[in-house]
């Protein structure tokens, strides 16, 4: 555990499986919440390489990081344990408020399960039942052999529903979340388990007095079996035995369980189902046997609303349920158990109980040892442990006078010597006690276990007792505070009788019913059992009734006085007690032979006493009041226990005690957690008879002859003892002495079991007062066991060893760490306030003066400045006699008062720490700690087990445990460890100067350690106000600074701005040291007390002053250079990020305009080599600052000569000399660099030369190729590293490698100190660049990720910006653009053609028809003519669209049009962007919003037709700067006016455009021409009226029918008549409208009423010319097209010319004018 926790700094996660167990240890020892998490930082290689299904089957995934269940954790742990270390894992487990096993599931089936009660006992807590009790007050004990209801838990069936989470909640309550049952919710919960199925779980829960916030008003203990219960049978048989209650969790149940439920009602006592079959329906369903609707209350056998119903209930809901239930049974519905009682019923059910037979017969001797101890703990200490009596303090106070005598130099007064020797002599008379033989002979034993377990024996029993003393004391308090309280309201409480009260018995009770009393007028129990008046008991009735309360029960009513105002009701449970069945030397006497026994009340209750319930052995028995007569069965024990009776709060609280509970509450519960005990002077621990056992050896001495053979062994044991843990006390603070031969003796025997080797000591003191708690503080940070206990009243020094791990030993330059513990300083004791001063100032200069490292442990508490003198005191005579330890302080509690006191201790340590002598003072001035002390709230602060731990406590413990350490480190440049030896007379000549009280401040002297304390304090205030004032100062310096030039400053010029700040620093500094030394000299001079004593500490004090001024002088230097150095960065920093914005604007204004153009979308590679390209112009152009003294010669040098001697060349290492200097010339080669035989080989051959030039040529290459290197290791943006001379080197060896030239090992060592010199050169240049901004080089390098993700973002914004802005553009807005440009165009060129001069054309449909005719009769077409008979309407758009082509080509309407109304829109597009946009900067926002603005800006346009697009798609909403990509969209729309204005400047196909406007201007110009559309019935003309709205159609220009094919009656020849020529002659005709009749053409308007059909005039031929012409012109072509003959022509016809038909058209046309003004 050593290794695993003490000296373990961190709390790091398990990176493996294997270091779980581990890891849950130091955990828990360090009391972590999170000690049972089986989570590992990485998963295992075995679990790694599993195969699939084995991985889904421990629930182990990819993600998981849960190696095992939790449960299956713990498990392992305590099956690994031995039994002394499971109780330290169960005292830490129920503080941490764990679930802890009870009975621990065997590995091999074979063997059965371990009943764990060993670990139980040693959990001692105490508590606070309600309502109030008759003892009232804080109840406690060690939970295995209290008696408290058990609540037991089972599963049965399958149900969704979590047991163990529901339990954490019933326990923990509705407003705490604490996990105390591991379960499937929690880290690894859900991973099968393997190990822990059968495991039975004990969780507590202990109630604090408060109504409001406990859970249950009694301590309960709920045990929690883990798997099916019905899996589980000798579990289960001890749960229903054992139990109070058994509550069952019923899933799905088939017959089988059923009926195993069933037989669970006759033996547990009560019985509680919880049905949970609803919540397991999707589970069963999947099952082959479906299950029937269960009623369990009928199937078990059991009374309505015994079943609580879970379905659809949350887990939260049924603990609450639970909990109600729970509590309607509490606290006198269930019977009370005990663990030790449960034991029994394991061992007999076959299980394995821990506590073998060295268990059972160390507890026996234990008994033998503490015999007598029930008259008293005074008369046992007076009786058995004599020698710590008064003789032993007077001889220490005798002894001390002769030292002061010594040192005063006189002689011995003989009557203080006559009376020493009187003292030695009555000593000498002592015979050991039989408690001490038997405690000694017992320590004697070879058996380590025997051993172990008599200690923590003797330490259980001990701490029982006197937890339930303590509970009898407040019981005892609380009834004088209630009768108080009462008188208080002026009701008087009346007295018992003088007589005894008559006790009645009461039978017929139910087994769960207890019934109670209470006397509140005496703090006395009184209890009467009569037994004479039971009825024989059956064998079923016997049977269990070592487990089961007796069911007769006596009822004892008090005839008290009342008043009207006040009733208080009292009744007691008189519980039967168990007698255990041990071996006769092991048995308890519970009653005299003679039929009465008296039971001290002191006696505790740890056993339970088996009631004789046989008849013969039942007799009425008189009692006196406090006394309790059992009967007992078997040998009469030898020592009585007592079992005390338990109140009934049956009733409630007002009924109890007949006052208002809130009002009871607020006088007695307020106490619980606030109180702190006082010490009790009764006190008993282990440590009494420890000292007794020193005593007696000493003795020995002291008096020889007097001791024995046994008694010069105990060193020896003492020895061990100390290798065990058991702490070696150094000092008996009660007697103030020091048992100097005791401990020369077991140091001797400790140091023969060290290494031989000498072993180097640091001791490391915990020096706090009373209230500090430093056993549980050193306890705690060490894993160790000092004697704990809080009203403990031993005062003392005590010592423990630990041996340093391989590590810590070189570290800290020890071997042996001593850890010093004072216990009991400034205690309150029962008299002699004065020499109990003087033996705390004594205890506390030892301890400093053996001290390395002093850890004060602060506490809040009243009484803080006496106390503070003793210490402070202490600290002065060790400073004044020797070296000062290292300081450091700890807090226990975060409150105003802690911190005020802990400042005020660290105001004096400062200044005591202060090195006087110059050789021991560190080289620089160690920073002054400005922090406040780490703050550890322990558990020891809790009463209660059930009070939560502080969640910073694991870290709090391991900050103290670090900073101690680092103060153990420091001790190594301070003074080198001694040894055992040395410690042992540092010991004697410490306490020799304190017995002769050799100290220039006396013991008794309060007055220096006050004054010297204010002193420390005013210092301190003067240094903040100092410090303050600095901080002020360099504020403004830093000020000055940011506003100078970065370059100017630190440069060295005139009025350099730094350089005056410095000077000024300086002088400040100085200036306001010298203020507080003029302070400290008035302060120290104005007070006599101060002159006296003021060589004592004024050295420390002025070198403080010294250290102050040349420390805060220093810092200010350097925070100078500090802020100058930020200032310069920060400004280098600026430039640099503007440089790399620029370049980065610039690239991303090329690659997004490249992307416009090329459309094509850049991968990130591709904008990572461009951001490189930017980063590196970037950096390549910052302005680095050169380096001042930094020469790589020496690193270049070093690194060719270690070259040279690997390759062997160890001869030309004199060569490095010319390694940096300049050389004036190439490398030139000689003949050193050739070897003898190739000299004279070619010396007379023409080749020799040839052989220099390849030589020469060789060393060229390979400095080309250094050159080349030179230069890329240039372009690079990094400092200059060792690695590029080793590069060099090895291109050079390459190469030499590869010639085909025989050459010396010269020529290599000459060329590679030929080029490292130039290396140096070259690379200086580049290190010189980068050595004095290397720290903001590494900055700006470590930005690079980030400016490379903001390059790419940025450039997929801007890009995206700018794709969505070109497709909103063409997709939108160009669309809208060409709309409006085009869309009035057709009606603008019919407007600019009705103006023109032949746009009377178009005024009407005859008009229309005339001016075609007559281009018709132009164009002298016969196809023409042709196509306007047959297909007048597509002729006549035709001829107007040739018209308006023709008009436009000559005309520049279209261009001019189109510019302005591009512009136009443009315009308006461009204002409309912008305005949605004003105000908001380079805020991020949608661009859908954006967009739908700018749409609806449009549409409020009346003359701009916007159609307005979905913009819910992804295309459009993204999320941009809206200025950038209102920038974008206004660079697309002048991009689409440049695009449409080329586009319009080009040659333009009319027809095409003409087809593509909306609105065709030739449509328009036929709509008006084309009239309403109606022909000739005859003729097929058109009709020519102009109105738009008329009934009756003409035509004035009727054509000869033969046109149309239209044949004479008589022939196959063409007709030549027209429509009014027939009318004229009463010419028939005959069509598909006649009905195959012929109609004289007179009566057309028969058949065609909406037609007028004007007769001809025969003087008149105008309007029938035009058609004669054309016929006699192209007869011979109808008649040919229509496969006729040609029509038969008058002469006449022949005669008219074409310019009679053209005038016979303007003719029509003129007289229609004239009709329509008329």
């Amino acid at each position: 555990m050593l290794d695993i926790s003490t000296w373990n700094l961190e709390n790091q996660a398990p990176l493996l499986p294997k270091n779980l167990p581990h890891a849950f240890l130091q955990r828990l020892w360090l009391l972590s919440p999170e000690a049972r998490n089986p989570c590992c930082t990485s998963p295992s290689d075995d679990v790694a390489d599993a195969p699939g299904e084995e991985k889904m089957a421990n629930g182990l995934g990819e993600e998981s990081q849960c190696a095992v269940n939790p449960l299956d954790l713990v498990t392992a742990v305590y099956t690994s344990a031995n039994s002394f270390l499971q109780q330290e894992i169960t005292v830490r487990m129920v503080q941490c408020q764990f679930a802890v096993p009870l009975v621990l599931p065997t590995i091999i089936q074979e063997q059965p399960s371990s009943f764990l009660l060993w670990p139980l006992r040693g959990v001692m807590s105490q508590w606070r039942p309600y309502p109030l009790t008759k003892t009232g007050g804080i109840q406690g004990g060690d939970l295995a052999s209290t008696k408290m209801p058990m609540i037991s838990c089972v599963k049965l069936g399958l149900f969704g529903a979590s047991k163990s989470r529901i339990l954490s909640r019933l326990i923990s309550g509705p407003n705490s979340r604490s996990e105390v049952f591991l379960h499937r919710g929690m880290d690894g919960g859900q991973l099968h388990r393997r190990l822990s199925n059968g495991l039975v779980e004990l969780g507590w829960y202990l109630p604090s007095g408060r109504p409001d916030t406990d859970v249950f008003p009694v301590p309960v203990v709920i045990s929690n079996l883990r798997g099916d219960a019905a899996a589980h049978e000798k579990c289960l048989g001890l749960l229903c035995r054992a139990s109070s209650a058994m509550v069952v969790f019923c899933g799905n149940l088939r017959e089988k369980e059923k009926r195993l439920l069933a037989s669970w009602k006759a033996a547990a006592g009560k019985l509680i189902l919880i049905d949970l079959s609803q919540a397991a329906e999707e589970e069963s369903e999947k099952r082959v046997v479906g299950f029937a609707a269960q009623d369990l209350e009928k199937d078990v056998g059991l009374p309505r609303g015994s079943v609580l119903s879970g379905g659809g209930a949350s887990e939260e809901e049924l603990a609450d349920r639970l909990r109600e239930t729970l509590n309607d049974l509490l606290p006198d519905k269930l019977k009370l158990v005990t663990l030790e009682a449960a034991a029994k019923i394991a061992a007999e059910l076959g299980m394995s109980v821990d506590e073998g037979a060295v268990c059972k017969k160390t507890m026996a001797v234990v008994e033998e040892v503490l015999k007598g101890l029930e008259e008293g703990s005074d008369q046992f200490r007076e009786k058995q442990l004599p020698l710590q009596g008064a003789l032993w303090s007077k001889l220490a106070e005798m002894e001390k006078d002769e030292s002061k005598q010594r040192k005063a130099g006189e002689e011995i007064d003989p009557l203080l010597h006559n009376e020493k020797r009187s003292i030695i002599l009555k000593l000498s008379s002592y015979r050991m006690t039989t408690a001490m033989k038997v405690f000694t002979d017992t320590l004697f034993t070879t058996d380590k276990a025997e051993r172990t377990y008599f200690l923590n024996w003797m330490k259980l029993r001990l701490r029982a007792m006197q937890m339930r003393k303590q509970s009898i004391q407040e019981q005892s308090k609380n009834q004088e505070e209630k009768l108080e309280f009462s008188q208080a309201l002026g009701k008087e409480v009346t007295k018992e009788k003088d007589d005894e009260p008559e006790i009645g018995s009461k039978h017929g009770l139910d087994d769960d019913d207890d019934s109670f009393y209470t006397d509140s007028s005496d703090e006395r129990v009184k209890l009467e059992v009569d037994l004479s008046k039971e009825k024989p008991l059956s064998m079923d009735q016997t049977k269990n009734a070592e487990l089961q309360v007796s069911e007769k029960q006596s009822e004892q009513e008090f005839d008290l006085e009342q008043n009207a105002e006040l009733h208080i009701a009292v009744e007691d449970d008189v519980e039967s007690s168990y007698c255990e069945d041990l071996p006769e030397n092991q048995n308890l006497e519970t009653g005299m032979r003679s039929g009465n026994a008296q039971l001290s009340p002191v006696l505790p209750d740890a056993e339970q006493v088996d009631l004789d319930l046989s008849a013969d052995s039942s007799t009425e028995q008189n009692m006196e009041p406090g006394i309790c007569v059992l009967g007992c069965r078997g040998k009469q024990p030898e020592e009585p226990k007592l079992n005390p009776e338990r109140s009934d709060p049956n009733a409630s609280a007002k009924e109890y005690i007949g006052l208002d509970s809130s009002t009871e509450n607020q006088v007695t519960l307020g106490s619980f957690v606030e109180e702190r005990f006082e010490p009790d002077p009764s006190h008993l621990g282990l440590e009494h008879f420890l000292r007794e056992m020193a005593l007696i050896f000493e003795l020995t001495h002291i008096s020889p002859g007097s001791g024995s053979h046994n008694v010069l062994r105990l060193p020896i044991v003492a020895a061990e003892l100390l290798l065990y843990g058991i702490p070696l006390e150094l000092m008996d603070g009660d007697a103030s002495n020091i048992p100097s031969c005791w401990l020369g003796c077991v140091f001797a025997e400790f140091k023969r079991r060290l290494p031989p080797e000498g072993v180097r000591v640091r001791v490391l003191t915990n020096l706090g007062v009373y209230p500090a708690r430093n056993s549980e503080v050193l306890s705690a940070l060490f894993g160790v066991n000092f004697p704990a206990g809080e009203r403990r009243s031993t005062r003392g020094v005590y010592m423990l060893p630990l041996y340093l791990p391989d590590d810590l030993r070189k570290d800290m330059e020890c071997d042996l760490l001593l850890l010093i513990d004072v216990e009991g300083l400034c205690a309150p004791g029962p008299d002699q306030e004065g020499d109990t001063r003087v033996h705390d100032n004594e205890m506390a200069t030892l301890a400093i003066g053996l001290s390395d490292v002093l850890m004060h442990t602060v506490a809040s508490y009243d009484e803080f400045e006496p106390n503070l003198t003793v210490i402070v005191n202490a600290l002065l005579r060790t400073k004044v006699c020797g070296d000062m330890p290292v300081c450091q302080l700890l807090t226990q509690d975060d409150g105003i008062n802690g911190k005020l006191q802990a400042l005020q201790l660290q105001h004096v340590t400062e200044i005591l720490q202060t090195e006087t002598d110059e050789a021991q003072k560190p080289e620089k001035p160690l920073a002054k700690a400005k922090s406040s002390a780490p703050c550890v709230i322990g558990p020891w602060q809790n009463i209660s087990l059930s009070e939560p731990v502080d969640k910073e406590y694991s870290n709090a413990v391991l900050k103290v445990k670090e900073n101690l350490f680092g103060a153990l480190k420091k001790c190594t440049t301070k003074t080198e460890a001694s040894g055992l030896p040395e410690f042992m007379g540092r010991l004697c000549a410490v306490w020799e100067a304190v017995k002769a009280d050799s100290f220039s401040i006396g013991l008794q002297n309060t007055e220096v350690a006050e004054a010297f304390s204010m002193l420390c304090t005013e210092l301190s205030h003067w240094e903040n106000i100092f410090l303050e004032h600095m901080e002020s100062w360099f504020m403004a310096a830093t000020r000055t600074i940011n506003s100078s030039k970065a370059k100017v400053l630190g440069t060295g010029v005139r009025r350099d701005p730094l350089k005056v700040l410095k000077e000024e620093a300086i002088e400040e500094v100085k200036e306001e040291v010298d203020n507080i030394r003029s302070k400290l000299e008035v302060y120290l001079v104005k007070d006599d007390l101060h002159k006296c004593y003021l060589d004592t500490y004024r050295p420390n004090i002025m070198n403080n002053m010294d250290e102050m001024q040349e420390q805060v002088t220093e810092e200010m230097i350097e925070r100078l250079e500090s802020a100058k150095e930020n200032h310069y960065s920060s400004t280098q920093l600026r430039n640099f990020q503007i440089l790399l914005e620029q370049g980065q604007e610039s690239k991303l204004h090329v690659l997004v305009e490249n992307s416009k153009l090329t459309n094509t979308l850049l991968k990130d590679t591709q904008l990572e080599d461009e951001f490189e390209s930017v980063w590196n112009n970037a950096l390549s152009s910052f302005d680095f600052r050169p380096s001042q003294t930094n020469d790589i010669t020496a690193r270049v040098t070093e690194i060719v000569r270690e070259n040279l001697i690997n390759r062997g060349l160890q001869k030309h290492l004199t060569k490095l000399e010319d390694i940096g200097k300049k050389q004036n010339s190439g490398f030139l080669i000689s003949d050193e660099h050739f070897g003898y035989r190739s000299r004279v080989k070619h010396m007379f051959e023409d080749n020799y030369k040839q052989q220099r030039l390849k030589a020469q040529i060789l060393a060229y290459n390979i400095i080309e190729e250094y050159n080349q290197f030179v230069a890329d290791k240039s372009c690079l943006i990094a400092d200059f590293s060792d690695s590029y001379i080793t590069e060099v080197l090895e291109n050079i060896e390459r190469t030499l490698k590869a010639k085909t030239i025989e050459t010396r090992s010269t020529f290599e060592a000459d060329l590679k100190v030929y080029i490292c010199s130039f290396a140096c050169q070259d690379f200086q240049e580049l290190h010189d660049r980068f050595a004095k901004d290397r720290e903001l080089l590494g900055f700006i390098h470590g930005t690079k990720d980030r400016h490379l993700a903001e390059f790419i973002y940025k450039f997929r914004k801007r890009d995206q910006c700018q794709r969505v802005a070109h497709a909103f553009t063409s997709m939108v807005l160009k669309p809208i653009a060409l709309d409006y440009i085009y869309n009035p165009l057709g009606r603008h060129i019919v407007e600019e053609m009705l103006s023109q001069d032949n746009a009377r054309q178009y005024l009407s449909p005859l008009a229309f028809n005339c001016s075609l005719l007559e281009e018709l009769l132009e164009e002298d077409s016969f196809e023409c003519f042709l196509e306007y008979l047959l297909s007048y309407e597509s002729l006549s758009l035709k001829k107007i669209r040739e018209r308006v082509v023709a008009h436009l080509s000559t005309s520049a309407i279209l261009d001019e049009w189109r510019q302005q109304r591009l512009g136009e829109i443009v315009g308006k597009m461009a204002a409309a962007v912008s305005q949605p946009a004003k105000g908001v900067g380079g805020v991020m926002s949608d661009s859908k919003l954006l967009l739908e603005k700018m749409c609806y800006t449009l549409e409020k346009d009346r003359d701009v037709d916007v159609t307005r697009p979905s913009l819910d798609g992804p295309l459009f909403n993204i999320s941009t700067e809206w200025d950038r990509f209102v920038s974008c969209l206004l660079e697309a729309l002048a991009e689409m006016r440049l695009a449409l204005a080329q586009e319009f400047s080009q040659n333009v196909d009319i027809t095409q455009l003409l087809q593509a406007l909306p609105v065709k201007p030739q449509d328009c110009l036929f709509s008006r021409v084309r009239g309403c559309g109606k022909r000739c019935p005859f003729c097929r003309a058109p009709c020519e009226v102009a109105e738009t709205e008329h009934e009756v159609h003409r035509s004035l220009l009727h054509r000869p029918k033969g046109m149309l094919s239209y044949t004479c009656d008589d022939s196959c020849s063409l007709s030549h008549t027209s429509c009014p020529t027939d009318i004229t002659q009463d010419n028939l005709f005959l069509n598909k409208d006649t009905a195959s009749k012929s109609l004289a053409y007179r009566d057309y308007h028969i058949l065609y009423p909406d037609w007028s059909i004007s007769p001809e005039e025969p003087e008149s031929q105008t309007p029938s010319a035009y058609w004669r012409y054309v016929l006699v012109r192209f007869n011979g072509r109808f008649a040919e097209e229509y496969e006729r003959e040609p029509a038969h022509l008058p002469e006449e016809w022949e005669e008219i010319t074409g310019e009679e038909a053209l005038e016979s058209l303007k003719d029509v046309l003129h007289a229609e004018q004239r009709r329509r003004l008329q």
